[in-house]
């Protein structure tokens, strides 16, 4: 898509990233960060503990930048994590309601979110979707998230000539 075409619209992606498991998050923040710099976007990290914690993070950030009338300072969020599945039902919990939570926010609130959190079996799994030479999940989550930005802001433009067009 040529972008050159539409308005500008701030670059800038909000990743709020788990630190539970230390490899995978620097593996993922990685990718992320690579791909974001190689479509011109710039960003800003949060950390919280655990995946369960990334919408809250989201949600309050959002209140914040709301409240202070700053919606247009960055344009989407990029969620990254790693649940691995347990002897207990705790895995299901934190994938399901993390991946709910997100979903229904970016839905209710009109915001992409990219989301690179990480489900798996074990660490070997992890280690592979993370790493950028193998499987590259930070990436991909990175590139759905400028996508939706990207027709989000062609949206915009297509609306803003029709508004245009019947004004005459």
């Amino acid at each position: 898509m040529n972008l050159s075409l539409y308005p500008s619209f701030k670059r800038k992606i909000i990743i709020v990233t788990s630190t539970y498991y230390p490899e995978i998050e620097n593996l993922l923040s990685r990718s992320v960060i690579n791909e974001l710099k190689k479509n011109n976007y710039s960003y800003e990290v949060i950390k919280v503990l655990g995946v369960l914690e990334i919408p809250t993070a989201v949600s309050i950030h959002y209140e914040i930048i709301k409240k202070k009338k700053l919606l247009d300072s960055f344009s989407g969020y990029i969620a990254l994590g790693c649940v691995i599945r347990g002897e207990t039902s705790h895995y299901d919990i934190v994938s399901n309601e993390s991946a709910n939570a997100l979903v229904n926010f970016s839905i209710n609130n009109c915001i992409p979110i990219g989301n690179g959190i990480l489900t798996v079996n074990d660490m070997d799994q992890a280690l592979v979707r993370a790493d950028p030479n193998q499987r590259n999940n930070g990436a991909h989550a990175a590139k759905a998230v400028v996508e939706l930005i990207n027709q989000i802001s062609a949206y915009k433009w297509h609306i803003s000539k029709f508004n245009i067009m019947n004004l005459k």
